[in-house]
């Protein structure tokens, strides 16, 4: 018993006595906390204000400062407008009274680039030569018609007289800059760039400013008389930590300031960089501005640093914090004071209460004869008995016949050992409903225990628990879909058949299942319907075989079959033609009737493997070649599968690391215009370059990678190639060639192909009217729904649209009509047997007419022969391409062929 003179300290804290005085600590923490984010934020504030000032500061100085410098640029202009030509002495001298190095920091040169004509390049470079520079020359030679050399750059530093001669237009960087400036008649600004003066530039970032001169002085109207009348660039180089440094230690020197060309965060576009604190991992405050200045975008990114939040520290907040959490303790421990004496007041006397009324277990309190005092609230729970009613019933009655000796016998032994909890007994206990409830329980003899007086049965419940157990195994061996075997339990049974047969000599047979063409129906009528299917198949197959044999479920539409005793490889035969005669109907599903048929692949035990996964493995094996003699069929596994199986993986092997090593190109056809005569476009046929056959065609490996998934990456590397292959065409000329690109049915069906299409073609910046997707003729057979959000997807980006293979497959009239296709393209197995076949000449002239009611382009493809060529013109057939005009060619060859064909006709 507790003395009521002490009060443990553990007692004194627990909630049910102290809670007012842990009410009052809350508040007053809470409060502290308030007060304590409440000066933090203002701190934080004033803080951020400064922070936003000296960032706005640094980007108007920036700004002004290349106003300065541009102004620089356009006096320097101005110099030729007023002089005319202006000579090397005389560009030294202004540039010397400018005094870049006093007043312009950063500007490492102010220079002069002139435009020279290829037959005026001799006499400029010996004129410059007779200027004193004797080593000059123009660089790079491209193949002209103009050269834009530097012809001054002052100071004359030993740095700055190599970059003389320097044509800064053949840089795409440079080039971009000086175009634009010479069209808009203002000054530009180029990328990063490393300056052809400097030896190492890895360290200071650099960019040039352009000022177009034209002849005579005034700036021309429009744009062609500017490209007319140019006659160079005045510009100036700068470096951007000479010409930042010193602005940003004045301004904001405990800032992190970075700036990135172009607007993009990446190592290699950082123009400026302070070096202070970490940009990537610890600041309180950060801010990006843009400064657009001669036509290019920089964003200026400050961050605050660890120096500049201590110069921002104040102390406050942790005097409020302190203070407030000392405050809140001796409230605290007043309230406790006060909690304490009525507890003290309160404690006269106690006693133990050796019941636990929890709803876990049923408690009973015994006397000494057996019969029950008091039951827990539990009972009413558990049993279904009133608490109340239970003194009152026998307690023998609720107790099975057969357990009721051994609870007898728990009784008088826990009454010779008083306070020692017995062996645990199991009892069937009868509830309110009658039902038998399995249940274990200890005695506790306490009859001398003040307040108990008497003997302490506790009873929990193990219906629950075996309930649960049950289930446990239900869901860890079998399907919870069909009631099938799943893995593991078919693994177990197929272990123990193949040692049994290992023993006796008896046959068995594994058959391995897959339906044909259970995603169309998943994807087409919902995963509702497709479960159903599984139930409804599940079903069959139990009826199909005896019930010594076992029928599990693998996964998704992947079933496995046992046969345990089976006398050889015709019995096994004839059970699959049960299996497929039984597979073999129609279902209705979701108010549409399906077709089911499956393929399946029987390996015998134990003449093929003893070994459990090898006979998995052999079964899959001929499931395969099941379906690829035909499906709706079985076969049996043949060790020539299992070479076959390895060959195709090392061909697998071979493909992804040919797509890692990018060894993969594009070949080109042309694809000519009946009417004039002439390439309008070509057509990418992919080629693989393997280390020992050679150029390996599209058609050896395009099945192996829609298998393996590989299409996907391969498809999106032939839709770059081709795209970047469009623009260079473009650049040799050839402006108004189309590129079409082969598609199939998995690329197109894959969830990120659409995102692919945009992300490729603003990447490569080609434009959409020049690309053509052809796309097989298969895909009509996909949900027409996806099919046409897709197409009209595609065609509002602009691409042209071709449906390849016409005339093969289930090709829909409605869904031609339906969709937005551009062509469509006649099968080359129709055009091979022109003229000599009636049947394939009447199915292309039927094609060429049919498309041209429907306002569709005809392409027909595999041409190569001359009759085949006067049939397709005479039907009216728009555009022809094959081995006739041209077989594929590399980039080189297609380069050379269209020069060719621009100077003759291909055909007459």
């Amino acid at each position: 018993m507790m003395n009521n003179k002490e009060l443990p300290l553990r007692r004194l804290l627990e909630f049910r006595n102290a809670w007012v005085a842990w009410l009052v600590f809350a508040v007053g923490i809470a409060v502290t906390i308030v007060l304590w984010q409440v000066s933090i934020r203002l701190v934080e504030d004033r803080t951020e204000a400064r922070f936003r000032t000296q960032s706005l500061q640094l980007k108007t100085a920036i700004e002004e400062r290349l106003l300065n410098y541009e102004q620089v640029l356009a006096g320097s202009a101005g110099l030729f407008a007023v002089a005319g030509d202006v000579s090397r002495d005389q560009w030294r001298e202004y540039v010397d009274k400018v005094d870049i190095n006093r007043y312009y920091p950063g500007i490492q040169g102010i220079g002069y680039v002139q435009r020279i004509g290829v037959r005026e390049m001799a006499d400029h470079i010996a004129s410059v030569r007779e200027e004193g520079v004797h080593d000059y020359l123009v660089s790079p030679l491209g193949t002209g018609p103009y050269y834009y050399p530097m012809v001054y750059l002052e100071p004359g530093t030993e740095q700055n007289l190599r970059a003389l001669g320097y044509d800064a237009f053949s840089d795409p960087s440079h080039r971009q800059a000086m175009e634009r400036a010479r069209d808009e008649a203002r000054p530009t600004v180029t990328p990063k760039v490393v300056l052809v003066q400097e030896e190492v530039a890895e360290d200071q970032a650099s960019f040039l400013m352009y000022y177009p001169v034209y002849q005579g002085g005034a700036i021309p109207e429009n744009r062609a008389e500017r490209r007319m009348m140019l006659a160079g660039y005045v510009f100036s180089a700068f470096r951007m930590n000479n010409l930042l440094d010193g602005i940003v230690g004045l301004i904001a020197p405990f800032l992190d300031v970075r700036i990135y060309d172009n607007g993009i965060i990446s190592r290699d576009a950082v123009m400026y960089g302070s070096n202070l604190g970490s940009l990537d991992n610890e600041f309180s405050f950060d801010m990006s501005q843009t400064i657009t200045h001669g036509g290019r975008d920089w964003l200026l990114q400050t961050r605050s640093t660890p120096a500049f939040d201590y110069l921002a520290s104040d102390p406050r907040p942790p005097i409020v914090l302190g203070s407030g959490v000392v405050i809140s303790v001796l409230l605290l421990l007043f309230v406790l004071a006060l909690v304490r004496s009525r507890l003290m007041a309160q404690i006269t006397a106690g006693r133990y209460r050796a019941i636990t009324e929890g709803a876990a277990n049923v408690t009973l309190v015994m006397d000494r004869n057996g019969q029950p005092l008091y039951a827990s609230p539990s009972s009413l729970d558990i049993l279904g008995f009133e608490p109340e009613k239970v003194p009152e019933m026998g307690f023998d009655e609720l107790v099975h016949s057969d357990d009721w000796p051994q609870l007898q016998r728990g009784f008088e032994e826990s009454v010779k050992s008083p306070g020692k909890q017995m062996p645990v007994i199991r009892a069937r206990i009868r509830d309110a409903g009658g039902q038998w409830r399995d249940m274990e329980g200890t005695y506790t003899a306490m009859l001398s225990v003040p307040g108990v007086n008497g003997v302490v049965l506790s009873l929990r419940d193990l219906t629950q628990l075996k309930a649960a157990q049950s289930e446990l195994h239900r869901l860890a061996f079998y399907d919870p879909l069909t009631g099938l075997a799943n893995r593991q339990l078919f693994r177990d049974r197929l272990n123990h058949v193949v040692r049994r047969c290992r023993r006796s000599g008896d046959s068995a047979a594994l058959m391995f299942l897959d339906l044909d063409g259970f995603k169309r129906i998943n994807d087409t009528l919902g995963h509702d319907a497709g479960d159903e299917l599984l139930r409804q198949v599940a079903c069959w197959l139990e009826g199909c075989v005896r019930e010594e044999d076992s029928v599990a479920r693998l996964g998704g539409d992947e079933f496995v079959v046992l046969l345990s005793r089976i006398s050889g490889p015709d019995a096994a035969g004839k059970v699959a033609d049960t299996i497929l005669r039984r597979l073999c109907q129609r279902v209705r599903l979701n108010d549409h009737e399906v077709g089911v048929t499956v393929s399946i692949g029987i390996t015998m035990v134990p003449h093929d493997s003893e070994d459990s996964g090898t006979l998995m493995k052999y079964a899959d094996l001929a499931m395969y070649r099941a379906k690829e003699v035909g499906r709706n069929t079985y076969q049996f596994f043949t060790p020539a599968m299992n070479i076959q199986a390895a060959r195709r993986l090392l061909q697998q092997e071979e493909l992804a690391t040919a797509l890692d090593e990018d060894r993969f190109v594009l070949h080109y056809q042309p694809k000519v215009d009946l009417n004039t005569n002439r390439v309008i476009g070509v057509e990418a046929f992919l080629r693989w370059h393997h280390p020992e056959k050679g150029l390996v065609s599209a058609q050896q490996f395009i099945g192996l990678a829609e298998e393996t998934g590989l299409i996907v990456r391969l498809g999106e590397q032939a839709l770059r190639q081709a795209c970047i292959q469009v623009q260079a065409l473009e650049r040799a000329g050839f402006e108004s060639l189309k590129m079409a690109v082969n598609l199939s049915v998995r690329q197109l069906t894959d969830s990120g192909f659409l995102d692919m299409v945009r992300q490729v073609i603003t990447e490569t910046g080609v434009s959409p009217e020049r690309l053509e997707l052809e796309m097989p003729a298969e895909l009509l057979n996909e949900d027409p729904r996806m099919l046409r959000e897709l197409l009209v997807a595609l065609n509002d980006l602009g691409v042209c649209l071709i449906l390849d293979d016409f005339g093969t497959g289930s090709c829909s009239l409605v869904a031609l009509q339906q969709l937005p296709l551009d062509v469509i393209k006649i099968d080359h197995r129709f055009i091979r047997d022109i003229p000599y076949n009636v049947s394939a000449t009447d199915v292309a002239s039927a094609v060429i007419a049919l498309a041209r009611k429907l306002h569709l382009t005809v392409v027909a493809e595999g041409v190569e022969t001359l009759q085949q060529l006067s049939f397709l013109k005479t039907a009216g057939c728009a555009q022809c391409q094959g081995n006739l005009f041209s077989y594929p060619l590399d980039e080189d060859a297609l380069i050379g062929f269209l020069i060719r064909q621009y100077e003759k006709p291909l055909i007459s």
